[in-house]
């Protein structure tokens, strides 16, 4: 990163779980550069979505620098993820065309749930098989996927946690890492948040500030991917060897499914 800049920048690593995020430090500038990130940035930079991109950078091993404007701000608290601000950005990007467009492009195509399903099976280890959680969780998803249908496709964040929502000092909200996008039913990201932050009792208020209803088919397609990702984020931290975040999710698909 240092030849990249020049040796009187400051690199620090961002954190989080990739290792691939760090801060350009020089004469009261900050730049937040990412390695490899979501070759779609300059759209989301441009829809508003996420901080401004400044420029993009290859490196000579192949690896792209991206480098964006580092602003004055905080990430959400979860409480926050229950007012106004967090459902207005979501369905500023699920009805984005520019994105879409741009991950058509790229010749990404939808992530069926049929597509989820194969990936959590042929994936998922055996170990999990014999929790009864898990058996029944799967043995969910498969009964119902005849009634998983989608009649418009969206670009879905896929990792919506409250620490990649930022607020600006200008009360402006972006949301960030967009490594795990995909084109999917909006439920993918709508399933999850609703379960982690938001009372049951309050979900058709937060989906009125998103723009839709409360349906019996909405609910069982959330209930689906949410179950779904659950699984999903139990094997990941499995094969990181995150045991406490592992059981944390196992624990989480424990009181989900049999609430």
């Amino acid at each position: 990163m240092e030849h990249l800049l020049g040796q009187d920048w400051e690199i620090v690593s961002a954190g989080g779980a990739t290792g691939e995020a760090f801060f350009a430090i020089k004469d009261g500038q900050k730049l937040f550069l990412k390695r490899n990130s979501s070759p779609f940035l300059a759209v989301l930079s441009a829809e508003g979505i996420v901080p401004k991109l400044i420029w993009t950078r290859r490196m000579e091993n192949g690896d792209v620098i991206t480098a964006q404007q580092c602003l004055i701000g905080r990430e959400f608290n979860a409480e926050e993820m229950a007012g106004d601000l967090a459902p207005m950005l979501l369905k500023k990007i699920h009805e984005s065309r520019p994105l879409l467009n741009m991950m058509i492009r790229m010749e990404k195509t939808p992530y069926a749930p049929t597509s989820m399903l194969q990936d959590i099976e042929s994936t998922l280890d055996r170990d999990f098989l014999a929790l009864h959680v898990v058996k029944d969780a799967l043995n969910f998803l498969k009964s119902e996927i005849a009634h998983i249908h989608c009649d418009e496709w969206a670009v879905c964040h896929g990792d919506v946690n409250h620490n990649n929502w930022l607020l600006s000092e200008e009360g402006e909200v972006y949301l960030i890492d967009w490594d795990s996008a995909a084109i999917a039913d909006p439920a993918l990201d709508l399933g999850p948040l609703l379960h982690w932050y938001i009372p049951k009792s309050d979900w058709v208020t937060w989906l009125n500030h998103y723009g839709t209803a409360l349906t019996p088919d909405l609910e069982l397609r959330m209930k689906w991917y949410t179950i779904a990702h659950t699984l999903q984020s139990i094997q990941w931290h499995k094969q990181k060897n995150h045991m406490p975040e592992m059981k944390y999710w196992l624990k989480d698909l424990e009181n989900f499914y049999y609430e």
